[in-house]
């Protein structure tokens, strides 16, 4: 594994790309048994601090990889 794909450095372009978007990116700081199997990441508007990406079924339920996808998805 490279630096570029190690998962502090694609936090922090996930975390850039997201800031131009006026998004923040949220990490569970408590994670339960269904966010340590899959997820951990949710999106919420800087402006209405409304949670747009991350809380479907729970919240944090977004992986880094579905977060940069989406993001990018955005950015089109």
């Amino acid at each position: 594994m490279s630096r570029r794909d190690a998962l502090n450095s694609v936090e922090r372009r996930v975390r850039r790309l997201a800031t131009r978007l006026g998004i923040h990116l949220m990490t569970c700081q408590k994670p339960d048994k269904r966010v340590l199997a899959h997820g951990g990441y949710m999106l919420r508007d800087a402006k209405t601090m409304k949670i747009v990406y991350g809380d479907k079924e729970y919240l944090f339920s977004a992986d880094l990889d579905e977060v940069e996808a989406w993001l990018n998805a955005q950015r089109q």
